[in-house]
């Protein structure tokens, strides 16, 4: 099982959490085919929750902050200043939704958008580092984003954490980004009928068997499952 107790590289998605207005209902959703159990971080959270495979972080799930928000899983990328990194972001033409806040002594964290809008987090670490598990059943597994324009997006990024973008062939222009050798994530048009925005993928044993738990709790399926060079993936939206 991966797992990491360390602080991410800067530029590494290395959180992601959904803000719903039904927590108890999010929880039974996403336990029944992820098989979360949840830790609770104490009395000062605000309703906040780990969710938790294998004994071992994946995520968060917490009440939604802006009733006026639609529901969202947010995903956040490292920092080793989230000042600097805000800063970098207004620079290119972004927006600061939350600027950087420290939470207690789990780190610092600020909420920031793309000039196309879409919201994506930061986190710097402190004694909470991140996602403690990846690429595993219930863990997190690929983050990317579906934007109108790539290549203006592709710049923005670039401008605040130093991505590099790498097309991946015949897949209409979609590409992989990254800081060092290895591919972080990726970034490509909108396709119709899918979310535009940051989408999280999580790992799952059965890519099948996970669309008919969605579909039994309530919840909707964007693209059915098919299979790809990279395994078998579908697109789905809890029931908020």
């Amino acid at each position: 099982m991966p797992t990491r107790d360390t602080a991410w590289p800067a530029g590494t998605p290395c959180w992601v959490d959904l803000g719903t207005p039904d927590v108890d209902a999010a929880r039974s959703f996403y336990a029944a085919f992820l098989d979360w159990t949840y830790r609770d971080p104490g009395p000062d959270s605000g309703g906040y929750l780990m969710c938790v495979t294998g004994g071992h972080e994946a995520a968060g799930l917490g009440p939604q902050q802006d009733p006026a928000d639609p529901p969202r899983w947010t995903t956040y990328f490292a920092t080793d200043d989230a000042d600097a990194t805000v800063d970098r972001v207004r620079a290119a033409g972004g927006a600061v939704l939350a600027p950087p806040m420290d939470v207690g002594p789990a780190g610092r964290m600020a909420i920031a958008a793309d000039p196309q809008g879409n919201p994506f987090g930061l986190w710097q670490a402190g004694q909470t580092t991140g996602v403690e598990v990846y690429n595993e059943p219930g863990a997190v597994t690929w983050n990317e984003v579906a934007v109108d324009d790539p290549a203006a997006a592709r710049e923005f990024y670039s401008a605040v954490f130093g991505f590099r973008f790498e097309e991946i062939p015949d897949s209409g222009g979609y590409c992989t980004f990254a800081t060092g050798d290895e591919p972080l994530g990726g970034l490509g048009g909108v396709t119709p009928g899918l979310p535009r925005g940051w989408l999280t993928a999580f790992a799952v044993t059965s890519t099948d068997d996970a669309v008919r738990a969605v579909e039994g709790g309530g919840g909707t399926v964007l693209m059915p499952a098919e299979d790809t060079p990279y395994g078998r993936v579908a697109v789905l939206a809890d029931p908020q």
